[in-house]
């Protein structure tokens, strides 16, 4: 990959997986694909659910593109707001198995990476802007063990010597036809995720410091 991104966004959401049908962060991403923001040209690119070639599709997609900013958006089931995720942990642990079956335990995502990586994103400013904006969000403080994190991490180490490239991984929750399916569970429309991705893009490609806001978390 260059060391000097050009002015491209990637956006990056995932396959259905765990049963469902759709996944609404594909459906949100994909809503944003040649749309301009902030001079930047966003790319959406799908993702497997599946450990290993996720990161390979992935990096593939940042050596193509050499973007300026990368998100990696991912549906939490279950969860009520847009969650920016603050870390990702050097490790696999898969409560089910992943698309084609692999369902790894205890495995570190890169042998001679750090225990984890903090996220590029000014995720506070973001969600100050979110909230502002009437949008549901919050920061969260583990990304999982499955391959959200893998990837999550994956990114976190594949721009850890591309300091001029910013990347982060966000949560979103089921989408209204999904949590029909699953009683009482929260959800967000995808239009509602795609304005709220779209202002966290523009909050990302203008603030280079990040907001001092608590938002931490007490368990």
């Amino acid at each position: 990959m260059s060391e000097m991104p050009n002015r491209t966004v990637l956006l990056t959401g995932f396959a259905p997986f765990g049963g469902e049908t759709c996944n609404p962060s594909w459906d949100a991403v994909q809503a944003l694909d040649g749309e301009t923001i902030e001079g930047h040209r966003i790319v959406a690119r799908w993702l497997p659910v599946e450990f290993g070639a996720s990161l390979v599709a992935l990096r593939q997609a940042i050596h193509e593109l050499a973007p300026s900013l990368v998100i990696c958006v991912g549906q939490a089931g279950g969860r009520a707001q847009i969650s920016l995720e603050r870390v990702a942990i050097n490790v696999d642990d898969a409560r089910i198995p992943d698309n084609t079956g692999a369902q790894p335990v205890d495995e570190p995502i890169a042998q001679d990476g750090p225990a984890a990586y903090f996220t590029g994103l000014p995720i506070k400013a973001m969600l100050a802007a979110l909230r502002a904006a009437g949008i549901p969000a919050e920061i969260s403080q583990t990304a999982g063990t499955y391959v959200c994190n893998h990837v999550f991490y994956g990114l976190m180490h594949a721009l850890r010597n591309v300091p001029a490239v910013r990347g982060g991984f966000v949560h979103i929750p089921y989408a209204p036809a999904q949590a029909a399916l699953h009683p009482g569970a929260p959800s967000l429309p995808p239009s509602v995720v795609s304005d709220g991705l779209r202002l966290a893009v523009a909050v990302a490609l203008t603030v280079e410091r990040d907001a001092r806001i608590a938002a931490g978390a007490t368990h």
